[in-house]
């Protein structure tokens, strides 16, 4: 590994993330990008409106460093709505700068040099290098294909007298597993016997199909207590530019990571807060209509992908899929698919090695995660361009 110079040994080995590369990558070749999960239509009228209006209105300067008190009342109330948990919106609710920055305060906040962190693997890209950043170190938990299924011996092997944190994330990104209640109930037993703080990442709350539905780890037995539990408006708005998150959960934890957060952005988005908290109170039909939608998009996408011959393992939640392509591709070198698909055919994907400690990417050298965030004729256009690697040819 080639290091680079005057970079700290905390971030050595991360460079560059994989989104933008395969962004640039689809910007440079006019490919459809179904790499990162951002959607390509706009969120709902009324938050876009209120957005707006709260600009007009001279809401411009710096918002509250804990955020807009409608928002946090929002935030609350939602928790309450939908999960029953009670949370002080003045003492108990922090508005970050998306959900990445709550865990990135998170990690600072609560781990010391030498602190193990217990994840799930694959894990977000993000999580790895937070952790790094506050000195600690990560314990994976690897989830295997096709269901990604928490194995709860796996958990309890990867607790150490150093761990201090469970880092959680359900719906799961980049699987697509939504834990069922057995599996949460076994991270709550780990997390009470060990007295272990729990940051639970709940940004696709409101994206499960099949009847899947999301139970934050918070609302178990003993877990309030010892639970940050973190989402944020983008993926559930369509507003992933905002960057508006927040975390949420007892007081002592939520003001360790107010220490830490107020020293990376203190604050921002005065007026996409108050359109992030317009959408919190939108009502059950919106929500219901947003998973409907996109399980459509995925029943699309997982139909088309198919189609070409792909091994495809279908999503409970989030905005991805993952395939196997060594129907396609023989050596399984997933990481140079991606390279080469836009060039071959138009199309931008992740290989999901990216996802997984650099000890254990061989597990996953043949798997490529696709986002079916994307207006229909979009997914139609990604599909007839994956289906010309039957027969050699490529459009772009």
């Amino acid at each position: 590994m080639t290091r680079m110079a005057r970079l700290s040994a905390k971030l050595q080995g991360f460079g560059t993330t994989i989104f933008a590369e395969m962004t640039a990558l689809a910007t440079e070749t006019g490919a459809v990008n179904l790499g990162q999960g951002f959607p390509d239509t706009d969120g709902p009228p009324e938050v876009l409106e209120a957005a707006r209006r709260a600009i007009t209105e001279g809401l411009n300067q710096y918002p509250p460093g804990v955020g807009l008190a409608p928002l946090r009342q929002a935030i609350a109330a939602h928790q309450l709505r939908f999960y029953g948990l009670e949370v002080d919106p003045d003492t108990e609710v922090l508005v970050t700068a998306g959900a990445t920055e709550a865990i990135a305060a998170a990690m600072l906040a609560l781990l010391d040099t030498g602190d193990e962190v217990v994840m799930l693997e694959p894990m977000y890209d993000s999580y790895a290098a937070t952790v790094a950043m506050a000195g600690g170190s990560v314990r994976p938990v690897l989830l295997e294909p096709p269901a990604y299924a928490l194995d709860p011996e796996r958990l309890r092997a990867a607790i150490t007298a150093r761990t201090r944190v469970i880092l959680l994330n359900s719906p799961h990104n980049p699987t697509g597993a939504v834990l069922d209640d057995e599996a949460l109930a076994a991270v709550a037993k780990v997390a009470i016997d060990h007295d272990l703080v729990v940051v639970s990442d709940e940004v696709y709350e409101h994206i499960t199909f099949d009847g899947r539905v999301h139970r934050p780890i918070a609302t178990l037995e003993g877990m309030a207590a010892r639970t940050l539990t973190i989402s944020s408006g983008g993926k559930t708005f369509d507003t992933t530019g905002w960057k508006i998150g927040w975390c949420s959960g007892p007081r002592d934890l939520v003001a360790a990571v107010r220490t830490a957060k107020q020293f990376l952005t203190f604050a921002g988005g005065g007026p996409f807060q108050m359109g992030i908290a317009t959408g919190l109170g939108l009502p059950d039909t919106y929500f219901d209509g947003l998973a409907a939608r996109l399980a459509d998009q995925r029943d699309r996408l997982v139909g088309g992908l198919r189609s070409t011959g792909l091994d495809v393992f279908v999503p409970a939640g989030t905005y991805f899929v993952t395939v196997d392509i060594r129907p396609l591709r023989a050596d399984g070198d997933g990481v140079a698919f991606c390279r080469e698909l836009p060039h071959r055919c138009g199309v931008v994907g992740v290989p999901n090695a990216v996802f997984y400690d650099p000890a254990h990417r061989g597990a996953a050298r043949h798997l490529v995660r696709f986002a079916f965030c994307k207006r229909p004729e979009v997914i139609d256009r990604a599909v007839e361009r994956l289906a010309t690697l039957h027969s050699g040819s490529s459009t772009t």
